[in-house]
């Protein structure tokens, strides 16, 4: 455990930054991994279908429903 720590500590002391931008130099690296989580999300297909199709799918299935429970309470 302490070899891993020992080990981490140095890794993140060795990041450029940490005098002027202390914690915050690590932003452009979570960016860059958010960037690429969410280009995965768009372009990754499984078969036929990938994150944002299966989310406007349920989306225009709520919408229905809400419709479908607005006329039923108007009848």
């Amino acid at each position: 455990m302490s070899f891993e720590s020992n080990t981490l500590r140095r890794w993140l002391n060795y990041w450029p930054g940490k005098k002027y931008f202390g914690i915050y130099r690590f932003l452009p690296a979570f960016f860059l991994l958010g960037a690429a989580l969410e280009f995965s999300m768009i372009n990754w297909t499984v078969g036929e279908t990938n994150f944002y199709k299966t989310y406007k799918k349920r989306q225009a299935r709520s919408i229905v429903e809400e419709k479908l429970r607005a006329a039923e309470g108007a009848n």
